[in-house]
């Protein structure tokens, strides 16, 4: 790191603040900080949204996973293909009805459709889950960030977690969408730069390719993912893809608390239709940065030898440390700064959404439910339970350096696809069914929990090997059947809960004939997709002779 490298980080993280402390004039309520007085453009929603996804994770595990990885390789292309179909899901079943009762927690419609202990109850496992994520993911960053700044592990999560609580705390929803916008800008700019230097080193495009495994630029596995083996199994990536989609962008708080702030339901849907045809691309980009660090591991005994010194040679564990080097040995001063903002943008891009959306969770469903607050109170308890949420996340990741950070990391990612299921479950049951109701869903909802728990002790113990992928459709399938059965034998929800919370008799579901087109598009987008992954390998390997 160079006195230049330092000097452009710093005017990059004060730009951030600059811009929160710009935008966050004239904030008068919580409305104002939480969903941006729902007047942020659809396109900056869009791209924040997209931000979001692309996290510095993102930048580091996908090439790696491309590149190094055991079984690793394209297959990491089957995660993009149920993306447009989940986006047309969402877009007809839920977001018109939450544009409809202008929320800012999502969880306030279980209640009024279900009663106060549902909305309590999927609250709160958001709130601990978002949370704990939230403080790995900042720990796992600052592992990799470190190798590159050349500063203590503790240091690195300072500068990154303190940075994103000022900006957030100040600006609220706006400084979040805004801040992203700019963040995707700079890691894409750094990204092709990386690219463009890399395969400059690695000798050019065919060259790389020649030394690449042809088992890794194979894109599809057609397994299922059950007692077979497969890592990365097409059937379970489709399957429960579609439900892990439509569950995060559709009711998870860090998503539709951003969708929320556009100004009609028509630019909120332009957003998703972004992110549904946007994001395959730039998953590409990633994709093609991992080929390229495949090529220079066999290429180059300099990132070899870098790999060996942090213990990640070839293996999976710390495999993500090869985009760091490869900045370091490849890039010159000035232009490499500009890869480290990239990187700081990406995690903090991750970081600002999930803080604002948790303490919206906290104080729409908890602090602020029943107490009365003017406007200007509303807006300082905002900000104080922002601040607490920042403490708590960057607590967490200065602890989690005691325990074993990978193994963390994915047992958050299973419990994660083990609700993710049954909370769709209980937002569409809700939306869809006149029957359903809350003993009915309290059934469910534990019911598909505990069934993905169940799956998960016999893959522990060995006994029915299968891909966690799965649980997100097994815990959806069991939700629903369950809710709907025990609703049956319990007493109707009032006409009030069916007038009001359902679609049935609003309307909405005929509005929907004008998006046809639109849609038709995502499904032809989906077949793009799965077309691009059976024969990406070809066209590979066409280039590379």
């Amino acid at each position: 790191m160079s006195p230049l490298d330092w000097i452009v980080i710093a005017l990059y993280m004060a730009g951030m603040i600059g811009m929160s402390i710009y935008l966050g004039r004239g904030q008068q309520n919580e409305e104002d900080y939480y969903v941006g007085g729902r007047n942020l453009p659809w396109w900056a929603v869009g791209i924040s949204t997209m931000a979001t996804q692309t996290s510095a994770n993102s930048f580091l595990g996908i090439p790696a996973y491309v590149g190094l990885k055991q079984d690793g390789g394209l297959t990491w292309l089957q995660y993009e293909l149920a993306v447009p179909l989940a986006m047309i899901a969402i877009m007809v079943v839920l977001i018109p009805f939450f544009r409809k009762l202008e929320l800012v927690s999502v969880y306030e419609y279980l209640e009024w459709r279900f009663g106060p202990g549902v909305r309590y109850l999927i609250s709160a496992v958001f709130l601990v889950s978002r949370g704990l994520g939230t403080g790995i993911g900042l720990y796992a960053i600052a592992i990799v960030l470190t190798v590159i700044l050349g500063i203590p592990l503790w240091a690195t999560i300072l500068l990154i977690g303190v940075t994103t609580v000022i900006y957030d705390t100040i600006g609220g929803m706006a400084a979040v969408v805004y801040s992203d916008v700019v963040q995707l800008v700079v890691l894409l700019g750094g990204l092709l730069l990386l690219i463009g230097f890399g395969l400059h080193e690695a000798g050019g495009l065919s060259h790389a390719l020649s030394m690449i495994e042809p088992e890794r630029l194979q894109a599809v596995d057609m397994r299922l993912g059950i007692n077979d083996g497969s890592k990365a199994p097409f059937w379970a990536f489709l399957f429960g893809g579609f439900f892990l989609y439509a569950s995060y962008y559709g009711t998870d708080q860090s998503q539709v608390q951003r969708e929320l702030s556009a100004p009609t339901l028509k630019d909120t849907k332009r957003s998703l239709v972004f992110n549904g045809l946007a994001r395959f691309p730039l998953t590409l980009l990633y994709l093609f940065l991992g080929l390229v660090a495949a090529a220079l591991v066999v290429e180059s005994p300099e990132l070899r030898d870098a790999l060996a010194s942090t213990e990640a040679a070839l293996g999976d564990k710390n495999a993500n440390a090869v985009v760091p080097h490869m900045i370091l040995l490849y890039l010159p001063g000035g232009v490499r700064a500009i890869l480290i903002a990239a990187l700081l943008a990406a995690a903090m891009s991750s970081l600002d959404s999930s803080l604002n959306s948790l303490s919206a969770a906290t104080m729409k469903d908890f602090v602020g439910r029943n107490r009365e607050m003017t406007p200007a109170q509303e807006l300082r308890a905002s900000k104080i339970v922002t601040v607490c949420w920042g403490v708590a996340m960057i607590g967490c990741a200065l602890l989690a350096k005691f325990i074993e950070g990978s193994t963390v990391v994915e047992l958050i990612n299973k419990v994660g696809s083990a609700f993710y299921g049954p909370i769709l479950a209980a937002f569409t049951v809700g939306v869809l069914s006149r029957r359903a109701n809350t003993l009915g869903l309290t059934a469910g909802v534990i019911g598909g929990v505990g069934f993905n728990l169940i799956l998960w002790g016999l893959s522990a113990l060995e006994v029915f090997e299968h891909s966690f992928w799965w649980w997100n459709a097994t815990g959806m399938g069991v939700a629903t059947g369950l809710t709907l059965l025990v609703s049956r034998v319990a007493p109707p929800p009032s006409e009030e809960q069916i007038q009001n919370y359902t679609l049935f008799g609003t309307g909405m579901l005929e509005d929907e004939r004008k998006w046809l087109p639109t849609y038709a598009v995502l499904l032809a987008y989906f077949f793009v997709i799965l077309f691009t992954c059976v024969f990406i390998d070809d066209v590979l390997e066409a280039i590379a002779s």
